[in-house]
């Protein structure tokens, strides 16, 4: 029987169909806007209501809203220009309403939807089809609510919603699969357990209300998974049962974006969707408080694996969802969060004791919250810890008697607009969950609009908010590696005690309340103009300008890219650490001087690599020539003070010692580049070269850098090529370069050779891992594309042996990795279970009958997979940040190729069977192992690098 036979029918309510509601009261490209108050239109069916999402002016899509007869709330955006389709499933239902005796059921159940269905019951069949049409798919658990989500290429969109639907409608819940995905989820914790935020939130729930259901293990493990005792319901019994207690339509919100006209994607979702069985359920709500008042305030400390410092501050106040329409909660979280001149950020930085803040609301379940001030802390702030907790007292004290005023609101209604109106939609997939998200929570008018709405200053909310944060109701939790605590936190096993209240000290001095923005951004129009690529508009030998002319985005925008090139960039690892501690010096020392620029729309950032230094600058056009030569200014003059010099190093030295405790996927993908790019240093190289590097070094390697420079530059956006050339020669005569381009030295990829040893990273994680990399013989663009063909082929059977068949470990994938212009493939296994020797051994049984796979391929089976990597690199960037760092990573490139993407595509599709039999026994050969087993001692990547070849070009 087909899914339409088994309809129960119309859509209960059919909304109309309109572009949305404008801002203005304007008249653009023949849509009307709106007030917010009710309306109807008479059609075929007579009057029916109409909701109309409010959305940008600049939002041209069409949007539908449909509740169907079973409850569901489904969005339907047809969006013309999108080159992906897209949909998300939120159901709010989360780990909150697990059972105390199956933790982690509901995040268990999220994986068991993926293993099979009635109409397709093979375990891979809904993976097997996104990945062979260009798609990807994933889905998370929080407290109160299940998220699935997956994109697509467009045409194969129907075939997605079957079998995406088919979750909601026929779960097989696998009984063959249980054991092994059980598995996976303990891989999945075992993964995770080292993970600083995770042991944070483990204690933090100690000092909550035990009774709050948010304060459970939300993860799930082989121990909370375990089957029940004989007698009673097993454990399939119980996830079918959970399902069918909390699944239900009517607490269910889809949201589908596709260049699908509405009428077509109604259809679909409607066949589809209106099957799933109407159990008259309702959202859960959480009546138990988030914090025992009575037992506050709470202190406690805790031991953090990493060599961090931070304190926490949290307070109980509202769920400031409620009042969503006013936002009081953002404005005193935006006053203590501030890092401008005279922000409690700023005097504790002045005071060395601090340096980094972050001040918001989280937690919330609909009821309650916890209002927090998180503080990165120096190793004298951790001395320090009631000098800090005065001194915030203080800073509240300040808001609350001098900060509440209208006119700090409506400067942020005033950014808040700006942004709003301007908005840059992201990839469909990250837009259906967006909006799935925002349809649990918020009047359908206001899915777009919530997060930017703010209708009024409301100065008895904001002040409740405000006195909330009282030292009476204050739970702290300081976290650092000397703690030695007597309790162990239950889950994540974090060592930590609770401590007796301490005395009020003096507050610092200084503190004061921002000055009105003086960087808000007053000329908006957008120039219209649309360029193909970029062009050189500057072409001389020791600066080269790029520019992009775009107005696709709708903002007045624009991003600039400009590498600062020094021939000594990485020559040592000390002149690789003095890069770093320039950049880091520079975006330290002007944090407090643009912080308001950044709060106006504004941003730049510093960073090194192999060549030097790049400064990328986002931000809105007016305004940003200004700030441009600021920052170059500074660069060039301002000065390096002792304080800022120390602080800045610090920073880099704990990123450096902590590196070992990161994801252990992270350090094999890092310890791959390590390898095989030249130049390129080590970690543990930079730690130790950073030790003997003083303030002095650092103001020499400054002169010796700005003093012989070669530059690359690029602009993307709403700007003309007279206004882009204009400012990039004004950049030229500030920073005055005079090398050229061939005195800086080359990023080369190094061929892996047929002798490659074993490579072992520093890491001091407690799992396993394998990762081969199966290295191209040439950097042609033929290779490139014959090996994303084929690692798009190895995708999902990689994934389906290793990880729910053999249940190696939670992190297996398996895809095209290219290294700059060095066509690879990547293979990888992190396991809580199995050691590296035996992973591998499962990796060479996979290859190998990938071996025959391939010989047994035709060209039918192969046209797919060729079709999905073309469909990949013909979509559209999604945002002008990433239209500009699409054009800007072509120039890193010996030859600078920015058609370099649709050429790839294009001979994607040229991929033969013949090519990748011929190839596959070369890419065997020349294959590198990173492997990690707990105590294995490291390698020496650097002296592996130096004893690599290039690989050959493809002129070579």
């Amino acid at each position: 029987m087909s899914h339409l036979a088994r309809l129960s029918g119309r859509p209960r309510r059919h909304f109309a169909t309109l572009a949305g509601t404008l801002l203005t009261g304007t008249l653009l490209s023949g849509t009307a806007w709106f007030d917010d108050s009710a309306w109807a239109f008479s059609g075929e069916d007579g009057l029916a209501e109409v909701i109309k999402p409010i959305v940008s002016p600049h939002d041209s899509r069409d949007y539908r809203v449909l509740e169907l007869e079973n409850g569901l709330t489904a969005l339907l955006v047809s969006d013309s220009d999108a080159d992906k389709a897209a949909a998300s499933m939120n159901v709010r239902v989360g780990s909150a309403q697990d059972p105390e005796d199956l933790q982690g059921l509901a995040h268990f159940l999220e994986h068991m939807l993926f293993l099979g269905t009635e109409p397709y019951p093979q375990a891979d069949a809904y993976q097997s089809y996104i990945s062979r049409n260009a798609g990807s798919h994933n889905a998370f658990t929080a407290s109160q609510d299940t998220n699935y989500f997956f994109d697509i290429e467009p045409s194969a969109l129907p075939g997605a919603l079957d079998r995406f639907s088919a979750f909601f409608v026929s779960p097989l819940f696998n009984a063959e699969r249980l054991e092994s995905e059980r598995n996976i989820v303990h891989s999945e914790y075992m993964a995770r357990i080292r993970d600083e935020g995770r042991r944070k939130n483990d204690v933090l729930n100690q000092l909550l209300n035990p009774e709050h259901p948010t304060t459970r293990f939300a993860v799930g493990s082989r121990e909370t998974l375990a089957s029940p005792p004989p007698g009673e319901p097993d454990l399939r019994e119980r996830v079918i049962e959970f399902y069918h207690s909390h699944y239900d339509p009517n607490v269910m919100h889809l949201a589908v974006v596709a260049p699908q006209p509405l009428d077509t994607l109604e259809s679909w979702v409607v066949e589809r969707f209106a099957e799933i069985t109407d159990r008259g359920l309702e959202a859960p709500v959480i009546e138990e408080p988030l914090a025992a008042e009575e037992s506050l305030p709470r202190y406690a400390e805790m031991q953090s694996l990493r060599d961090d410092r931070e304190i926490r501050f949290s307070f109980p106040v509202p769920d400031p969802i409620n009042d969503y329409r006013h936002k009081p909660a953002d404005l005193v979280a935006h006053l203590l969060g501030h890092e401008g001149d005279g922000s409690l950020l700023a005097v504790l930085r002045e005071a060395g004791l601090a340096d980094g803040l972050s001040a918001g609301v989280g937690r919330s379940d609909g009821q309650d919250a916890l209002f927090s001030v998180s503080i990165s802390l120096t190793p004298e702030g951790a001395e320090q810890l009631d000098v800090i907790q005065a001194t915030l007292f203080a800073a509240i004290e300040l808001i609350r008697e001098n900060g509440l005023e209208a006119w700090r609101y409506q400067e942020q209604v005033r950014l808040a607009e700006q942004a709003f109106r301007f908005q840059q939609r992201g990839a469909p997939q990250q837009e259906a969950t967006h909006l799935a998200m925002n349809l649990s929570r918020y009047p359908l008018k206001d899915v777009q609009y919530a997060p930017y709405r703010m209708e009024g200053f409301t100065p008895e909310r904001t002040k409740a908010y405000a006195d909330a944060l009282r030292p009476e109701t204050l739970i702290r939790l300081y976290s650092g590696p000397e703690v030695e605590g007597d309790s162990i936190s239950p889950w994540f096993q974090a060592p930590w005690n609770e401590v007796e209240s301490i005395a009020m000290s003096q507050a610092l001095t200084g503190l004061a309340l921002p000055e009105p923005n003086p960087f808000i951004a007053e000329s908006l129009e957008i120039i219209e103009g649309q360029d193909d690529k970029p062009s050189a508009l500057i072409d001389a030998p020791s600066f080269t300008f790029w520019h992009l002319q775009n107005d696709s985005f709708n903002t007045p925008k624009a991003e600039w890219r400009i590498s600062l090139q020094h021939p000594s960039a990485s020559y040592s690892a000390e002149e690789a650490v003095l890069a770093r501690l320039l950049a880091g010096w520079l975006n330290d020392s002007l944090n407090e001087r643009l912080y308001p620029a950044w709060l106006a729309g504004h941003s730049m950032n510093a960073y090194a690599h192999a060549r030097g230094i790049t400064l990328a600058f986002s931000g809105w056009r007016d305004g940003q020539a200004p700030l441009m030569e600021e920052v170059i200014t500074q660069l060039k003059e301002g000065d390096i003070d002792p304080a800022t010099f120390e602080r800045v190093r610090y920073r880099y030295q704990q990123q450096w010692q902590n590196a070992p405790q990161d994801a252990l996927y992270r350090q094999a993908s890092d310890t791959l580049g390590e390898a095989l790019i030249r130049p390129q240093w080590p970690t543990q190289a930079l730690l130790e070269a950073s030790d003997g590097l003083t303030l002095h070094s650092l103001k020499d390697f400054r002169q010796r850098f700005v003093d012989d420079l070669y530059v690359d530059a690029m602009a993307v956006g709403n700007l003309t090529s007279e206004q882009a050339q204009a400012q990039a020669e004004q950049l030229r005569a500030m920073l005055l370069p005079r090398l050229t381009r061939r005195d800086i030295q080359s990023l080369t990829p190094l061929a892996v050779g047929d002798d490659a040893p074993l490579l072992h990273p520093h890491s001091e994680r407690n799992e396993s891992l394998v990762l081969r990399y199966l290295q191209g013989n040439e950097r042609s663009l033929h290779e490139q594309a014959a090996l994303s063909v084929l690692g798009q082929w190895l995708d999902t059977p990689f994934y389906q042996r290793l990880r729910t068949e053999q249940q190696l470990g939670y992190v297996v994938n398996a895809g095209y990795s290219p290294l700059l212009d060095a066509p690879g493939i990547a293979l990888m296994v992190q396991s809580s279970d199995v050691d590296s020797a035996a992973i591998a051994e499962h990796m060479d049984t996979f290859l190998e009958n990938a071996t025959a796979r391939l010989g047994a391929l035709d060209d039918a089976d192969l046209a797919p997979y060729r079709q999905a990597v073309h469909d990949q690199l013909q979509q559209r960037a999604t945002s002008l940040g990433s239209l500009a760092n699409r054009y800007w990573q072509a120039t890193a490139l010996d030859e600078i190729n920015f058609e370099r993407r649709e050429q790839h595509a294009a001979l994607a599709l040229e991929v033969s069977v013949d090519t990748l039999q011929t190839l596959w026994p070369s890419l065997l050969e020349q294959s590198l192992d990173i492997r990690f087993d707990p105590g294995v001692t490291p390698s020496d990547v650097q002296e592996f690098r130096e004893s690599r070849p290039p690989l050959p070009s493809a002129d070579d």
